[in-house]
């Protein structure tokens, strides 16, 4: 019960690494803010995530202006009284060749993988000093290695390990822990609706899957 009698808030929760996050967070104790645009699929994971018998508050949203993030943030810490960490998980991405991209495409990807992420730490960095907290964004493997038909998403991810260094630097001398971790690939919904553009070079998907099994190879 290493998180007993902590707060957080976990974007992206509804399903994948959001949703398993925030299904360990329960087991270990801690009481749980989650945050997905999909509410049914939220529900079911606050379902299954009070059955460890800690508080879960949920709130939907796609966090795509800085006042959602803001009110989100507020909202939290008005149910629970504290923030003690705030994930930043919730992404999209697109898989489209650069020709394809369009701007709505461009402008929504940045919006909810790397502003909302920044505007939600803007909004809880006083709150999570205060607790003596963590701030935590999830990056990826596309963020290392060059990805091919997933630029906006992967150049959000690089911006998002650039962003915590930058934050944790500022912060230093603050009582907060400021990471980000960069998983491999996983099995999740995040392609969910999506097509592959016809024709595709699958030589060039394979070097990055090639890369990703002996990155994790050397990790095991």
């Amino acid at each position: 019960m290493q998180l007993q009698n902590k707060v957080i808030f976990i974007t992206g929760a509804a399903s994948g690494l959001g949703a398993a996050s925030a299904l360990a967070c329960a087991r270990q104790g801690a009481e749980l803010f989650l945050l997905d645009r999909d509410p049914e699929g939220l529900a079911v994971i606050a379902t299954n995530a009070r059955e460890s018998g800690i508080r879960v508050e949920t709130r939907s949203g796609d966090l795509c202006q800085r006042q959602e993030c803001f009110d989100a943030v507020a909202d939290a810490i008005a149910r629970f009284g504290r923030l003690d960490a705030l994930c930043n998980i919730a992404g999209i991405t697109i898989f489209h060749r650069v020709s394809e991209v369009t701007e709505a495409d461009w402008q929504k990807t940045l919006a909810i993988t790397l502003s909302a992420p920044f505007f939600l730490s803007q909004a809880a960095l006083p709150e999570l000093i205060r607790c003596r907290g963590s701030l935590l964004n999830v990056a990826g493997s596309g963020a290392i290695k060059g990805t091919a038909y997933t630029v906006p998403y992967s150049s959000c991810k690089a911006a998002i390990i650039h962003m915590t260094k930058c934050m944790a630097m500022e912060y230093i001398n603050e009582p907060i822990r400021i990471n980000t971790i960069a998983p491999g690939g996983m099995k999740t919904n995040i392609m969910r609706g999506q097509t592959r553009p016809a024709d595709l070079d699958m030589d060039l998907i394979r070097r990055f899957a090639n890369y990703d099994a002996r990155r994790q190879a050397l990790l095991a």
